[in-house]
């Protein structure tokens, strides 16, 4: 039997030997089960061994053996470990790191490889990227990163070579400010969320390309059909079912890649393993969350604790206390908890398609653990939530839908002020492209003329919103105070101040079935890069023609994201961009040379959604 068809056997329908024995399994370079937790990770630790600190490291890249599942699966690791060891440097000094590829002939994974600091400002010579800022680095050689450390906070580093962050290659990164930090804690933990598949990456990409919905296990049922005939009518049911089938996707298709595949990690631990952060009751305790995953949105929450949040992808906010929060793929969020009252609470990470999640504890002592929550109900997913002015389920009206209002992913000749589908009849959707479309205030969303009749685009959003303060889809009226880009506030000014001088509006597009992603329906072998004049203040403006999110990524420069008026919000170096989403940031193009922009979900990036964005003078 195949690994994908032994994978595909063994689904989240049942407690399974592969979900059993991913229990068990502790991260680290094993042969066989290991049973035993994982000692605390703690920043401020002395003498751990996946610890370094300083401004000269050693770094070497190579292949060891792991056992997350019960089975034993080569992984990349650096110095050994996964995840790589937590560097910690210190605002203003210069940093001297010699990384070496250690990798063995004949690895599954590739001859070449780098890393890239993710968020960290540096020349684009250090920046990591293969092709673009340099050659990558060939087995046998070293290659010296050095450049000055001029930003504090919690970042990660990972490899832009192939598949290999998927197979290990990550790491936390925590810069010790020059300044008095505007908080104050007890204990500091980084808390590093990842995926891990046994799969050879490469087969999972080339399975992606063949059938993007493999690990979508929820598609609905004759059941589910006539649940929504009794809430919404027969006539209503019937025409949301054509709209999905006529763009070829499915409301439950929230994730590519999901828990049927993946095993989430904690810090390299899996749930069994229990990682365990030690505090005494009273205590203020710093967690710095790190999303290094390849594919995963995490929904976080401590049951019984509040997380004020403090800072986003390393630069403060002003502080906002909430239950729960999403973090996407290479985002990262510091939070302070006070836990008092019991001995120990479960650090909860469930993904956002609801099919699996990450535990671990927060404890008096090594040991115990508190009840794990039940993950969520599956979310649905809606047109309205696609940016189709609110066409179809999710408790809106479809009853005066009628006679194909949907085909060929597009839309036409439809009236959406205050959402009235009375006039959508007659094949109100047709073709590749949208025309006499009336949103009421502020227009209809207008689309690149490279995506008109695209076989790469299957889909393109109508009437989409920054949508800053919704929880996201899964998270909202969910009981709990859930954390919104609209929270997030940075505790300084726009660093810049000028207005910027020109826009720049991308798309994000693709093709569910084809598994083909790209800006502009334009794959990036066949994208002329984006050009940035040196210095200047510019305005990026993206939408999202997906209905997947996408966190994107400019690699170099500050991503400083506006409220809904133009207004400075806060300082990212990633922004999530759910589906049916218009967002708009700022950048200031400082430095010079050539860097990539791309989103993060690690196969998409692969499938084509990757820019190169040349800064010149």
């Amino acid at each position: 039997m195949s690994s994908d068809s032994f994978g595909r056997a063994e689904g989240l329908s049942a407690p399974s030997r592969r979900r059993f024995v991913q229990g068990l399994a502790v991260g680290g370079a094993v042969a066989t089960l290991g049973l035993w937790p994982r000692s605390s990770w703690a920043v401020k630790a002395e003498g751990l061994p996946n610890v370094l600190s300083g401004t000269d490291f050693d770094l070497t890249i190579g292949e060891t053996p792991m056992n997350f599942t019960g089975a034993t699966r080569p992984a990349i690791t650096v110095n050994g470990s996964v995840p790589a060891p937590l560097l910690r440097w210190r605002e203003g000094t210069t940093v001297n790191l010699r990384v070496r590829n250690a990798l063995p002939p004949g690895s599954i994974h590739g001859d070449q490889t780098s890393i890239h600091w993710h968020g960290i400002l540096l020349p684009a010579d250090m920046d990591g990227v293969p092709g673009l800022s340099f050659n990558g680095i060939h087995r046998g050689e070293t290659y010296h990163y050095r450049f000055n450390v001029v930003q504090g906070g919690t970042y990660w580093y990972h490899s832009h070579s192939g598949f290999q962050e998927q197979a290990g290659l990550y790491g936390p990164l925590v810069i010790e400010p020059l300044e008095p930090e505007p908080f104050a804690y007890d204990r500091d933990y980084v808390v590093m969320l990842s995926d891990w598949t046994d799969l050879d990456p490469n087969s999972l990409f080339a399975r992606l390309k063949k059938r993007s919905d493999f690990d979508n296990f929820s598609k609905q049922t004759v059941g589910d059909f006539f649940d929504d005939v009794k809430q919404h009518g027969l006539a209503a049911t019937v025409e949301d079912r054509k709209m999905w089938g006529q763009m070829r996707m499915t409301p439950t298709d929230l994730s590519d890649v999901n828990g049927n595949t993946y095993t989430f990690l904690m810090n390299g631990t899996t749930s069994l393993g229990n990682w365990t952060g030690l505090f005494r009751s009273g205590e203020k305790v710093r967690l710095r969350f790190i999303n290094g995953s390849a594919m995963t949105y995490f929904d976080v929450r401590i049951p019984g604790l509040k997380m004020t949040v403090v800072a986003a992808d390393g630069q403060y906010v002003r502080p906002v206390t909430v239950d729960e929060f999403r973090i996407a793929t290479a985002e990262t969020f510091d939070v302070i908890v006070e836990p008092t009252g019991q001995d120990a609470f479960t650090i909860f990470a469930q993904d956002s398609g609801r099919t699996g999640y990450i535990s671990g504890t927060l404890a008096v002592r090594e040991g115990l653990r508190a009840p794990v929550p039940n993950v969520d109900p599956k979310p649905l997913l809606t047109m309205d939530d696609m940016g189709h002015g609110g066409m179809g389920g999710g408790g809106h009206d479809m009853s005066s839908m009628s006679h194909g209002a949907m085909a060929g992913g597009a839309m036409a000749g439809m009236d959406h002020s205050g959402h009235d589908m009375s006039s959508m009849a007659g094949g109100a959707m047709a073709g590749g492209s949208m025309a006499g479309m009336d949103h009421g205030a502020g227009g209809m969303q207008e689309h690149p003329a490279s995506e008109t009749g695209n076989p790469l685009v299957d889909m393109q959003t109508m009437a989409p919103a920054p949508r800053l303060d919704d929880p996201g889809i899964g998270l909202r009226d969910n009981g709990r105070r859930v954390l919104t880009y609209a929270d997030l506030r940075s505790t300084f000014r726009d660093p810049d101040g000028r207005e910027p001088g020109r826009t720049v509006e991308l798309h994000l597009t693709g093709h569910m079935e084809r598994f083909a992603w790209s800006f502009d329906g334009v794959k990036f072998a066949d994208a002329e890069p984006l050009r940035l004049n040196y210095g200047e203040r510019m305005r990026i403006v993206l939408v999202n023609d997906t209905m997947m999110s996408h966190p994107i990524h400019l690699h170099g420069m500050w991503s400083d994201l506006e409220d809904e008026s133009g207004n400075f919000m806060v300082r990212k170096h990633t922004i999530d961009m759910p589906p049916g989403t218009r967002r708009s940031y700022r950048v200031r193009a400082d430095a010079l040379g050539r860097w990539a922009y791309h989103c993060h979900l690690l196969y998409h990036m692969e499938a084509g959604m990757f820019r190169e964005v040349r800064v010149e003078e």
